[in-house]
């Protein structure tokens, strides 16, 4: 096959996304702190994101390297896999950081450790449910007027795809308003006992409204166009735009790792420590809660 610009350019961000989340995975599986919820979220969304990388590598490799129809099968499904745990991930990470403010005095309980685990087993069951799908039998090698714009995913595959993308979505952005009212609600009322004035409650939540429009914003601006290309495009839809929204979706699994795991003030402590060479797995860390990952 002659070389498109455009796998080479997936094939560099897996490398890069690669790279970034296997650091994140490292380092929340070798220091024993990290075995609070949050984290085990956190090191399921670098998991995924990580598996997601190794999957685009694997994709150019064998279709330059090695074609064959089973092999791309199962590199497909690799990646079906990895990018719905990603997307889910990125939901119970939401979640968890609403029950931890919602349920404050609660949240450090056993029952916290409990549903996190539940979640966990839910969003790697249906995401290898959605990768299986294909290698089972459910695509389009035998009927290529029945794919989508993702080669050999079927147009109804694609569309349930799409469809759960965009329920997530919209149940991340009904949590995140939650959040940011009760932000809004615990720094007044913290202005208020403190007699702080006006200006520091105003500059706390603008700080928090930024900090959840980043969030979201990103997630939107690098899933949405694919997803909604998903619904609207067939495969008869010229390539050049299913490359198009495919490379920006990659970019939310490159931007993970900074929004979630490096900005963390604990994993930030680890790292400086490995890069010093004085990493020691009995560092002292002081487990900080989810709306502050």
């Amino acid at each position: 096959l002659a070389l498109n610009p455009w796998d080479v350019v997936l094939c560099i961000s897996g490398t890069i996304i690669s790279c970034e989340n296997a650091v994140v995975v490292v380092v929340i599986f070798y220091t024993p702190t990290f075995r609070a919820p949050m984290f085990l979220l956190i090191g399921s969304l670098a998991t995924a994101d990580l598996l997601a990388g190794l999957g685009l590598i694997l994709h150019f490799a064998f279709v330059y390297f090695i074609p064959s129809e089973a092999v791309s099968l199962l590199t497909v499904g690799l990646l079906v896999t990895s990018f719905t745990a990603s997307v889910s991930s990125l939901l119970t990470i939401t979640i968890d950081r609403y029950l931890s403010l919602y349920n404050a005095l609660t949240y450090y309980s056993e029952r916290t450790v409990t549903r996190t685990y539940i979640m966990l087993i839910l969003t790697w069951g249906a995401s290898i449910c959605y990768g299986l799908l294909p290698v089972m039998g459910w695509n389009c090698l035998k009927e290529p007027s029945a794919c989508s714009i993702v080669r050999p995913l079927t147009k109804s595959h694609l569309v349930i795809l799409s469809v759960s993308f965009f329920t997530v979505f919209a149940v991340m952005l009904q949590l995140y308003v939650q959040i940011c009212r009760i932000v809004c609600r615990h720094a007044h009322q913290i202005a208020v006992q403190r007699h702080l004035l006006a200006s520091s409650h105003y500059v706390t939540t603008r700080k928090g409204i930024a900090t959840l429009a980043v969030i979201l914003g990103t997630f939107a601006s690098c899933w949405l166009p694919f997803a909604v290309y998903g619904l609207l495009g067939d495969h008869s839809s010229p390539a050049l735009y299913t490359y198009a929204t495919l490379l920006p979706a990659t970019y939310n699994s490159m931007l993970n790792p900074v929004i979630y795991a490096f900005r963390n003030q604990e994993i930030q402590k680890v790292l400086w420590a490995v890069c010093c060479g004085c990493f020691s797995s009995a560092l002292p860390f002081r487990s900080r809660s989810p709306s502050d990952v």
